[in-house]
């Protein structure tokens, strides 16, 4: 069983900046492949970002790519979301999750049934 909390939401001007935590609980976060997805009011949960277990491997969604990074430490047990240049399309909940399989690809982690733990999100308002 993995637990997964967010941190670091909050309401910030358009061109600014946030970084997000995801804190993990267990011994099993570095054998997890991580992900980052996000939910606007009425609308779907939309992939953000995904990382390898060792960090080495990423993968960004269209929309963000450019502005956002995501990476680990495994020794922390977290994964973090550096947003930059934020515009008022990236208000949403942000949610981390947890892919505890060895075999999905990075492409297969952009979409949310790949993944098998989930965190209870963070809001993320970015005003214009």
């Amino acid at each position: 069983q993995v637990q997964l909390v967010e941190s670091g939401g909050g309401l910030v001007e358009a061109g600014g900046s946030l970084r997000l935590s995801c804190a993990a609980s267990g011994r099993t976060f570095s054998s997890a492949a991580m992900g980052w997805f996000r939910q606007a009011p009425g609308k779907e949960r939309d992939f953000v970002a995904t990382i390898s277990r060792s960090g080495g491997s990423t993968y960004y969604a269209d929309s963000v790519k450019g502005r956002f990074t995501i990476s680990r430490d495994n020794a922390k047990n977290t994964m973090y979301l550096q947003m930059n240049n934020l515009k008022p399309e990236d208000t949403a909940v942000y949610y981390c999750a947890a892919d505890r399989s060895l075999y999905t690809s990075s492409r297969q982690r952009a979409a949310s049934a790949s993944y098998d733990y989930w965190g209870q999100g963070t809001q993320v308002t970015v005003s214009s």
